[in-house]
């Protein structure tokens, strides 16, 4: 025991003294933060688009005989232009949100020390964004390049587009007007210098790559980062992923949310990747998505918590058991604080092992089933909330295979954390006992 106490101690004390800070710089910082702000601020436009996706394409085969089946994928056959419009302006052209919401959250960094207006801002970074990803041609603007395959570039602009607004000010580089002129005023003056710049900058940039490479900006971009987006679609690459995020989380530090800040720009991509492929009644590319990681890695919150709540149900200890009732319906919104707090799992040493192993597994078995399709592959983004079973149907078109899947991989977890429940119980136990006793005796003497 003494031996695995060492052990736990060195872990611990190299996440505590190496990952830990360093996760927390990156976190804190402030284009870090404005990606993942900007993302999350985009995010009610991608679920209301990736619902309606599923009306367009329902998840029955055309040979099917059933009457309601048949009705709907006649319906959705005759009407699916007027089905996918309102997803065409949303996650259709998702890359536009993303751009201004970043630049907007990138912008609030620098209102006090620079006096930058981050609506402003947004919209500089929007016109940049359109500049080089859809130029008109031939009368009408291309929109291929602001759904998916524009991530990395909206990323890119917003970022290009208000540090050079930041640094035009830190310069007093711009047009002076009297203090007597309105503000709206001044800030639209404000920005006639950053468009120039932009204009002078981006789009002679833009023309070099059509002439040079026959691409647009954003297809030159997704060309360079393409083996990075297919490395981070690996196992290898999710289990490193969970790893990180659970050491992290274990140390006190919200790993998950650092974690899938930086993953939302792979996530976006592969589910536009995906949605495409659907379109086009190809085979779905990707499964490390964020529906993956939150449905099928860490069902119940991170961790996979779910699996030990159902053991705390049945613990003998008056402390686990009141814990199991009181994490039971949150668990079953992927909210876990109650258990991981209330537990504590956090700086635990006895749940360690299972707090790490148990979403790995998860993550195995799943990327398994996905990728010998024995189930479906993510389609749409689906609120975090959303019930396990449930939002793994929705996220895979409802495919209810995936609800199964997602009740058997909680029992795994379950499994995996029985064997730590009971060493733990089992040292509960002893202490109320002993309090108990301790009780019992201070009673007697009351009443001697």
């Amino acid at each position: 025991m003494s031996a695995n106490h060492a052990a736990f101690n060195l872990i611990f004390r190299f996440v505590e003294n190496y990952v830990s800070p360093i996760a927390g710089r990156i976190s804190s910082q402030r284009h870090v933060m404005a990606i993942r702000d900007g993302f999350i601020s985009a995010m009610p436009f991608m679920i209301v688009g990736s619902f309606l996706l599923v009306f367009a394409y329902p998840p029955f085969s055309p040979d099917t005989t059933w009457g309601f089946a048949r009705a709907w994928l006649e319906m959705a056959k005759q009407f699916e232009g007027q089905i996918l419009t309102p997803f065409d302006m949303t996650m259709g052209i998702m890359s536009i949100y993303i751009c201004a919401a970043i630049a907007y959250n990138l912008g609030k960094h620098y209102v006090k020390t620079h006096q930058l207006d981050p609506f402003m801002c947004a919209m500089l970074s929007l016109m940049a964004f359109l500049l080089v990803a859809a130029p008109k041609t031939k009368g009408s603007m291309p929109v291929d390049s602001l759904g998916g395959t524009g991530i990395f570039t909206a990323i890119l602009v917003a970022v290009y587009c208000v540090e050079m607004m930041r640094f035009l000010k830190a310069h007093n580089i711009g047009i002076r007007l009297p203090d007597q002129v309105p503000p709206m005023i001044k800030n639209s003056f404000d920005l006639l210098i950053p468009v120039l710049v932009v204009v002078l900058t981006l789009y002679p940039l833009s023309l070099l790559i059509q002439s040079q490479f026959g691409m647009l900006i954003p297809q030159a971009i997704m060309s360079i980062f393409k083996p990075l987006v297919s490395a981070a679609d690996s196992l290898p690459a999710i289990l490193l992923a969970v790893l990180i995020g659970h050491l992290l989380w274990f140390a006190g530090i919200h790993g998950a949310a650092i974690v899938s800040g930086m993953l939302q720009m792979f996530w976006l991509t592969n589910l536009g990747a995906n949605q495409t492929a659907l379109a086009s009644s190809l085979p779905l590319p990707h499964i490390f998505m964020e529906a993956f990681w939150t449905f099928f890695i860490v069902i119940g919150g991170s961790g996979a918590t779910m699996g030990l709540v159902i053991c705390y149900l049945r613990s003998r200890s008056a402390h686990l058991r009141s814990i199991g009732r009181l994490s039971v319906v949150p668990s079953f919104f992927n909210i876990n604080e109650p258990v991981i707090f209330g537990t504590p799992i956090v700086m635990n040493p006895v749940f360690f092992i299972p707090f790490l192993l148990a979403p790995m597994v998860n993550a195995v078995l799943a990327w398994s089933a996905m990728k010998f399709d024995l189930i479906g592959r993510v389609i749409s983004v689906v609120p975090w909330t959303a019930p396990a079973p449930v939002g793994a149907a929705w996220a895979l078109g409802w495919d209810f295979r995936a609800a199964i899947l997602v009740i058997v991989l909680a029992c795994v977890s379950a499994i995996i954390y029985f064997p730590f429940f009971k060493v733990y119980e089992k040292q509960l136990l002893e202490q109320e006992a002993e309090e108990a006793q301790r009780n019992a005796e201070e009673d007697n003497q009351q009443m001697a």
